[in-house]
């Protein structure tokens, strides 16, 4: 039986090479890793080199060493430079640096770099207080809001820091970059530039109980749940990037109920129509400094089914449209920058979403953003 003939089968063969030619002949470029690493409250670990001439910052990580695979050589530059032995969990990014690029250095003679940013995890504060430096090359860390720590990175390296964060916190597949930009398609986080906030009141405890005596509920939030599980954020742009929140907002005098305050917001923020929101509990505010210093006041938390969501609009307060994102409770907490308090609210949230509605509980997933013509919902 004769073999089918393939097209390729007429083409002529190139020349062979000698190796040595053949190698010359090859794309070169250096590689590099880095490693995404958080606290608790979301904020990403930056270290100070003492060599830049620029006194720019970097991510945790290094060059990788003839005959090194990047995820080691990411674990060996971890632990020379925090004293931390790490797992890493993902590739959250790759991304190829042309050597003509403007960040580059005048003078260096790069041939180019694809850098592998690796997922370092979420540092515990017992692992934070075990950093320790090798002061000849690293002169300080910090912990950032990403907003802050792209302002200390050189403008490309902020690039593909935010690209690498928000793929693990959208559950996104692994972001492919050139020259700190997207070739693939763009994620909802990277679209609209969405960045975890530190927020001061972040480990204050919920409290389960009725708001005490005559203490003012001064704010109204909810978890808001569509069938599936999953619950909306909004995102505030900014000329510094857009802020998720949950739907909800301060009580005001025209409010006759907190309740009252999470329709009237949930509908002007994300054209949202709720029905039967709970309280979950309230977060005391001691000193009300947002609200001029009014002293004690409570922040409520509600949890509420979303019954439609309509075409998006501008939010009277702000005259703009807020961006609408359909998140796991568990990708939200870490998008909104609550921690372990916000994480423990999150699983509180969904269940009860589950016992009071029937709803599933939310797997992992990519963010999804809401379509501007709204959302018909089962």
């Amino acid at each position: 039986m004769t073999s089918p003939v393939s097209p390729s089968d007429h083409v002529s063969p190139r020349t062979a090479l000698p190796a040595a030619q053949y190698a010359a002949s090859r794309h070169a470029a250096w590689l590099g890793t880095a490693a995404i690493i958080s606290d608790e409250v979301g904020r990403v670990l930056l270290v100070h080199p003492t060599y830049r001439k620029d006194d720019s910052w970097l991510l945790p990580g290094g060059v990788v060493e003839p005959g090194e695979h990047p995820h080691i050589t990411c674990r060996r530059e971890i632990t020379e430079e925090l004293g931390l032995d790490l797992p890493l969990s993902a590739v959250l990014a790759v991304h190829s640096f042309s050597p003509h690029h403007p960040d580059l250095q005048p003078g260096t003679p790069c041939p180019g770099e694809v850098r592998f940013i690796f997922d370092g995890g979420t540092l515990t504060p017992d692992q934070v207080e075990a950093i320790r430096l090798p002061h000849e090359e690293l002169s300080e860390y910090a912990f950032l809001e990403s907003r802050d720590a792209v302002q200390r990175l050189r403008p490309v390296d902020g690039q593909i820091m935010l690209a690498a964060y928000r793929a693990r916190l959208g559950n996104t597949a692994t972001a492919h970059l050139a020259d700190g930009r997207h070739i693939l398609d763009v994620p909802a986080l990277d679209r609209h530039d969405v960045h975890v906030r530190y927020r001061p009141l972040w480990d204050s405890p919920l409290n389960r109980g009725p708001v005490l005596g005559q203490l003012p509920v001064q704010q109204a939030w909810a978890w808001c749940f569509v069938p599936d599980g999953r619950v909306v954020l909004v995102a505030d742009p900014g000329p510094r990037g857009a802020l998720p929140m949950l739907p909800g907002g301060t009580v005001e005098s025209t409010d006759a109920t907190p309740e009252d305050t999470l329709h009237r917001e949930a509908a002007e923020e994300a054209q949202l129509t709720l029905a039967d929101p709970v309280r979950l509990g309230w977060v005391l505010d001691k000193t009300g400094e947002v609200y001029g210093g009014m002293g004690p006041n409570a922040r409520l938390r509600l949890a509420a089914r979303v019954t439609a969501i309509g075409p998006a609009a501008v939010d009277p307060a702000t005259g703009h449209p807020f961006a609408r994102l359909l998140t796991t409770p568990t990708q939200a907490a870490a998008l909104l920058g609550w921690g372990p308090p916000g994480a423990r609210q999150a699983q509180l949230a969904g269940e009860t979403a589950r016992d009071r509605w029937g709803l599933p509980t939310a797997h992992a997933a990519p963010i999804e953003e809401i379509p501007a013509e709204g959302m018909r919902l089962s």
